[in-house]
């Protein structure tokens, strides 16, 4: 479903910082193969392992939407972007990433499609991409693409309620009527929901059409907006528009706006991204153009 057989896992897997070579290039075995993340088995510590490497490696991004360019979910585009290219992605991109790498070592992988609860009462459309990865008949949840606030690592669903400690981070899942599960974090002891799924299963085809609109439709909150962030491990950043947000386990937060002349050293030195020149001289420009 996701492709896995055209991924280079070799290159993800190094861009990732569980290199080494598997020896597992694009159409050969996965399982048992050797390098950075041990044996790569369809087992809880892969998982864990790989989930971990990717979200701490592959930042949160939208800069390609900003700019005007498509977003393309084909796994060799989203590998060539994210992996050759060192760039980061939003929630379809990171997640397509992920699953086809899981789906190559031999994980059993699913898509929903989740509704954003951050911003209060307000109903938000499902736009979200998320994961559910069954290991020895149970679904974890994986998402590599939420942004600063998201999970580093996978959170269980079979056990609805319990807290789940990610380092500093806290996490839970609460079941609600219908089926409807909902994601919620803690920070400075007060809880809040970031997004809620039903169990209907989506598809790759279905996450084209949400990043359709997510790339395009004025309402987007992509669109016209710059958006870059990375759930670090001891502190969690974001950049949206000119403010750049620290946010701390304990619920502190530090602002500060970036001038357009810094925009470039910045996203290199906070977030690891270079862009190309011409896309570099357009993003400040873009930036600047709100002066």
């Amino acid at each position: 479903m996701w492709h896995g057989d055209e991924l280079d896992l070799d290159a993800y897997l190094a861009r990732i910082g569980l290199g080494g070579g598997t020896g597992a290039g694009a159409g050969a075995d996965a399982t048992g193969a050797g390098g950075g993340a041990g044996e790569l088995r369809p087992d809880l510590d892969t998982l864990y392992a790989v989930h971990r490497a990717h979200t701490a490696a592959i930042p949160f991004e939208s800069l390609d939407v900003l700019l005007g360019h498509p977003v393309a979910l084909e796994v060799k585009a989203v590998e060539d972007k994210l992996v050759h290219a060192r760039r980061g992605g939003y929630c379809y991109e990171q997640n397509s990433l992920l699953a086809a790498a899981l789906e190559r070592i031999g994980f059993e992988v699913s898509g929903r499609g989740a509704r954003n609860r951050t911003r209060g009462d307000a109903l938000l459309p499902v736009t979200h991409a998320v994961l559910v990865v069954t290991v020895d008949g149970q679904p974890w949840l994986c998402d590599a693409g939420f942004g600063y606030v998201g999970p580093r690592e996978p959170v269980p669903l079979a056990r609805p309620g319990a807290e789940v400690r990610q380092g500093a981070w806290t996490y839970a899942v609460r079941a609600e009527e219908d089926g409807i599960l909902a994601l919620r974090t803690r920070n400075g002891g007060v809880w809040r929901d970031l997004y809620a799924f039903s169990p209907q299963r989506y598809h790759p085809v279905d996450y084209v059409l949400l990043n359709h609109y997510s790339s395009s439709h004025p309402l987007s909150s992509f669109v016209g907006q710059m958006i870059v962030q990375h759930p670090g491990e001891d502190v969690r950043v974001r950049l949206v528009g000119r403010e750049l947000t620290r946010l701390y386990p304990d619920g502190r937060t530090e602002r500060e706006e970036v001038h357009p002349d810094e925009l470039l050293a910045l996203l290199d030195r906070e977030f690891g991204i270079r862009l190309s020149g011409r896309d570099g001289a357009e993003l400040v420009r873009i930036h600047r153009s709100g002066d």
